[in-house]
């Protein structure tokens, strides 16, 4: 007899395969990250189409088979059609998705991913959040993604000798997962100097204080250095430490 397994699952991406089928990538509350095929989903008359799609959270049934999972029934639970009508919106859940591809290889249950995925998605598919709220809230996510994964950065004391953060000469070291103060910088690659606006803006992060940190007015300056530092911090990491790194500047 073959067991049907059930769980809530967010759909991140999707890839169409031969002529009408279709493989979901989804992270599920039950059993973590699942690579789903739906066979002739495309069809018009699917029993499947509906269901389950892109950026979505459903119901949804499969079976394991030898070599797959197999979708079998799927009903959706919550859509965010704000996200899917705006480009902007939609390039940034698309961005999560592929950090979610990036660094999710196995089937773990984490409950903590599952909830952050839908704080983010309704935080994003409200229609109060703007295209720089929008973006904000993708790196809000990446270093909530990061911390839950293991790799939450000490920004409240110096990560080297854990000495009181002054304003000046401070700088963030992937190496070393956190903010190092002047006394203990280090002139390498894996680590690259930030401004005080950057540490208040990772405390809110990491506090998980979106009311705050979607009123905080930050420089453009800031916010450049913000970004490069977010998306090298989650480069270094996802490229396994590497002195190769190709860091942008």
């Amino acid at each position: 007899m073959t067991t049907r397994y059930k769980t809530q699952a967010f759909t991140f991406q999707k890839s169409d395969t031969n002529e009408a089928d279709r493989v979901f990538s989804v992270f599920s509350n039950n059993y973590g990250r699942l690579d789903l095929f739906a066979k002739a989903i495309r069809k018009i008359n699917s029993k499947l189409k509906g269901g389950i799609n892109i950026f979505s959270f459903s119901d949804i049934e499969f079976i394991q088979g030898k070599n797959r999972k197999t979708l079998t029934d799927s009903s959706t639970i919550k859509r965010f059609d704000n996200i899917n009508d705006n480009l902007e919106k939609f390039n940034v859940a698309n961005k999560i998705g592929n950090i979610l591809e990036d660094f999710l290889k196995g089937e773990e249950r984490d409950n903590k991913v599952f909830d952050l995925l839908y704080e983010i998605f309704s935080k994003l598919n409200d229609n109060r959040t703007d295209g720089q709220k929008s973006n904000l809230l993708y790196y809000y996510f990446l270093w909530n993604f990061l911390a839950i994964q293991g790799y939450r950065p000490e920004v409240t004391n110096c990560v080297c000798c854990r000495g009181k953060l002054l304003p000046d000469g401070i700088s963030l070291s992937f190496k070393d997962g956190g903010i190092v103060c002047k006394d203990c910088f280090g002139s390498d690659e894996a680590t690259q100097g930030i401004n005080s606006d950057i540490v208040k803006i990772l405390r809110l992060i990491l506090k998980k204080d979106w009311a705050v940190l979607s009123k905080l007015r930050v420089s453009k300056e800031s916010w450049e250095i913000f970004k490069k530092n977010s998306d090298n911090y989650s480069l270094y990491i996802l490229s396994g430490h590497s002195s190769k790194n190709n860091y942008s500047s």
